[in-house]
Parts: structure tokens; C-alpha cells; sequence
């Protein structure tokens, strides 16, 4: 009788694990959060060489994230220089430092800070204003301009169309303002290296942020080995795909194998977005679910298609969801990086477990989640554990505990959700899954 309940405290609860999308209305410089060593996300010990990382770095450079294909290698030429403009969050300007000297570290690229004119030009603008020009869009780079005003000028034209791009020389990334310290961090590492960079995602790649799945919020090793593979003196702007090919040892025969049909990422997106009723969205999950089985797939398509059918069935069908959960982790515990999907699985099994008073098995999955994402740096992630397990402490007798872990996810909560009016929200719908458990 109280599922449906739950089931709405779940959904908000879950809502907040893989992204961060919400407003911020505090200087970051009160954030304080403390990670280690700022950007220096594990690089995966399984980390792809050879064949296999040509093979990705070919299938994520010759297409855009639509499915359309691209006829030219294209990237910048000599140095890269990156400016912030507009209403410019405080914390922005930490963490795009922290970003550019990863990426001159790592990927080998001739990239650095600037002010006024730039090869690549971060504009902050609201929220609002940037779904007007791309809706479904939390940030995103576009190709020949350097403001908002002149992207709106040439809009729809071939000047933006990142296919007619045989050689970068500008770029803008569009960020919102008024969102969390998380969120502007997260689009800053994701559209400076697809300025950069790839222009496609793919859901087969496990540790990357070059996947719509959500669960890198920063770059990975992978990610730069992609990037270091971009500019590599072998390469040049204006090749064919068969040229870089050729110029990398690559054979035909390893060239576009993976792809994924485009049912599958119908359904997932249906499954996960924001439209439609629970039903059809179950349904979807379902259906996507049934197109990796019959495809046979044993990486992390399949683990996030399990995944899409637990989140769904969470609070009306648990018994199923945990059965997804379990698939989900058992798949994505065996791809290289695939330790913090683990954990998101286990946010999800430890929000279970605490609606379902079971608070010993809610700590046991958080205190093991807990450091991997710490690890990982996802400062919502991380604040949204630390109160699940503080409302299971809450719940074995022990408050002093818990209220001092609520006081330590504090700076996370901020840096990831931003406003203390979200913060709040989250605080209240982990204590309504508790406090179900409680009464029920």
C-alpha cells in the first residue's frame, strides 16, 4: 500500500544520481569542497590500446551524436587559446584551470587561459535563454563563432554545421550561469573536448564522457588518450577517415564494427527522459532491454539497459529492479572504468534497502560506493550517499553519527546541486524513503 509513496521519493532520489542539472544561487568560493588533488580522475586500469582505441577514436571522430556521419577529420591547428565570458560563476575559473592543465598534461595539447579574444570562447548566459536556441540541451559548442549573439546571427546557416568543418579555427561552448558549481564543471569537460575533439558519443564506451549515459562527469584516462590520438603529429585537418585510418595501422576490418541500431537508443532515451507516462517509459526500458539480449552484447550497452529497467521498476516493482540491479552491476563490474557505474547501482540498491528497512545492507552498499565516488569526483553522487547511509545510521539508533555525516555531505550537496533550496529537496526525499520504511 505505501509503493506508490515510495515510489515518488525514489524517483526524485535517483533523479539526482546521474546528472546534476540544477540552479545555484551561492558563490562556489563557499563551497569548499575537497577532493585531493583537483582533476586527476583514475585512469582505468583496463585502459584500451592498440586496435581497439583506434577503432573508438575512428567511430567517435567520423560522426556527430545525431548518427550523422562526418567525411573529414578536422581539428585546431597550433595553440589553443580558451577565455570565460559573460556571467562567469565563480568557481568556473578554478576548474577550467584545473581542465586545461589535464589536458596539457595529459592529452600533450598546446592549450591555455586567455582573456578577450580566444580560439575557443566559454560563454556563460541563463538557463532559459540557451533552451530557447537548443532545447533538450544542458550545454553544448558551436563551431565558428564566439558569442551567443553571433551564433544566434548565423544560425541554421553552413558557417555553424560542424560537417562542413575541414579545419577548426573558432569555437564557442554554452554554458548555463545559473545552474550548480557541478554542472558548469561537468559541461566544461565534456564541450571543451568535444571543441576539441569527437563530436559523437558512444554507449559502448565504459569510461568515458563521450557517452550519453550520464555517468563520467569528468574526463577520463580514456578520454585523453582520444584527445592525445587528436593531435597527433600522424594526423592533419582535411583528412578521410581512410587516410587517418592508415595513418593509425588501422584495418578495414576493424573499422565500424559496435554500432548500435537506433531502436535501442530511441527506447533508452524514451526509458530515461523526461517526457512520457511511467508506463511507456517502463516499456521502453523493457524494450531496449530486449533489443541488447537479442543483440547478444556483453558490455556496458547491456549493463545500462539493465540499469534503465531498475530505475523504472524501482518503486512498484522491486523484486525485478533489484534482479535488473544485479545484472546491471555483474556486467558493469567486468568493463575497464566500470567501477563507478558499480557505484551509481549501488545508490540505487542502498535507497532500495533503506525503503525497505533493511539499514545495515543500506550502510554496507554506501560505505562501499562511497570511496570510488569520492575517487571520481561527482560531488552529487557523493552528497546523495553520505544521506542515504546517514538516515540508515538514523535508523540502527545511532544520531550523532548521522548527524555528523549530514554535516560533512554538506559541501558536496552544495557544489553539486547548488541552491540550498534543492539541497533541502534531496535531504527531504532521502528522510521520506526512511521514514516510509518506519511506518510501514
Amino acid at each position: 500500500m505505501r509503493l506508490p509513496l515510495i515510489f515518488a521519493a525514489l524517483v526524485a532520489l535517483s533523479a539526482c544520481a546521474p546528472t546534476a542539472q540544477v540552479s545555484k544561487n551561492r558563490p562556489t568560493y563557499e563551497v569548499g569542497i575537497g577532493f585531493g588533488q583537483p582533476g586527476t580522475a583514475p585512469v582505468s586500469a583496463g585502459l584500451s590500446t592498440g586496435s581497439s582505441l583506434t577503432r573508438d577514436f575512428l567511430d567517435l571522430t567520423f560522426a556527430m551524436e545525431s548518427g550523422r556521419g562526418l567525411e573529414t577529420f578536422s581539428r585546431f591547428e597550433g595553440p589553443v587559446t580558451v577565455a570565460l565570458s559573460g556571467k562567469v560563476p565563480a568557481q568556473a575559473g578554478r576548474d577550467l584551470a584545473v581542465l586545461i592543465e589535464r589536458l596539457r598534461r595529459e592529452a600533450g595539447i598546446d592549450i591555455s587561459p586567455a582573456s578577450g579574444s580566444a580560439t575557443i570562447t566559454v560563454e556563460f548566459a541563463p538557463r532559459s535563454e540557451l533552451r530557447r536556441l537548443a532545447p533538450t540541451a544542458a550545454c553544448f559548442v558551436v563551431p565558428n563563432v564566439s558569442s551567443l549573439a553571433e551564433y544566434r546571427k548565423k544560425r541554421g546557416t553552413d558557417a555553424v554545421d560542424w560537417a562542413q568543418v575541414t579545419q577548426r579555427e573558432r569555437a564557442a561552448i554554452f554554458i548555463p550561469a545559473d545552474t550548480s558549481p557541478q554542472e558548469v564543471r561537468d559541461c566544461l569537460h565534456e564541450e571543451l573536448a568535444q571543441a576539441l575533439g569527437p563530436l559523437n558519443d558512444l554507449y559502448r564506451l565504459p569510461d568515458s564522457v563521450f557517452n550519453d549515459d550520464n555517468f563520467h562527469s569528468v574526463l577520463t584516462g580514456f578520454d585523453m588518450e582520444i584527445l592525445r590520438l587528436t593531435y597527433s603529429p600522424r594526423l592533419v585537418s582535411g583528412m578521410s577517415r581512410d587516410e587517418v585510418a592508415a595513418r593509425l595501422g588501422a584495418s578495414v576490418g576493424m573499422i565500424g564494427l559496435g554500432s548500435t541500431p537506433p531502436d535501442w537508443t530511441r527506447a533508452i532515451e524514451t526509458a530515461l527522459g523526461r517526457n512520457g507516462s511511467l508506463p511507456a517509459r517502463k516499456a521502453a526500458a523493457e524494450r531496449a532491454l530486449s533489443i541488447a539480449l537479442a543483440s547478444g552484447w556483453t558490455d556496458s550497452r547491456m549493463a545500462f539497459s539493465y540499469f534503465a529497467v531498475g530505475r523504472l521498476m524501482a518503486g512498484s516493482e522491486p523484486d525485478r529492479a533489484f534482479d535488473a540491479f544485479e545484472h546491471a552491476a555483474d556486467v558493469y563490474a567486468r568493463q575497464p572504468g566500470g567501477a563507478l557505474q558499480v557505484a551509481h547501482v549501488d545508490m540505487q540498491l542502498a535507497a532500495m534497502a533503506l525503503a525497505g528497512g533493511l539499514a545495515e545492507e543500506a550502510v554496507r552498499l554506501t560505505d562501499r560506493a562511497i570511496p570510488v565516488v569520492r575517487q571520481h569526483e561527482n560531488a552529487a553522487l557523493l552528497a546523495t550517499l553520505m544521506l542515504v547511509k546517514a538516515e540508515a545510521l538514523e535508523e540502527l539508533g545511532n544520531p550523532g553519527a548521522a548527524a555528523a555525516l549530514r554535516m560533512d555531505s554538506a559541501p558536496y550537496a552544495r557544489y553539486g546541486f547548488g541552491s540550498d533550496s534543492v539541497v533541502k529537496a534531496r535531504i527531504r526525499d532521502i528522510a521520506a524513503v526512511a521514514d516510509r520504511a518506519a511506518k510501514g
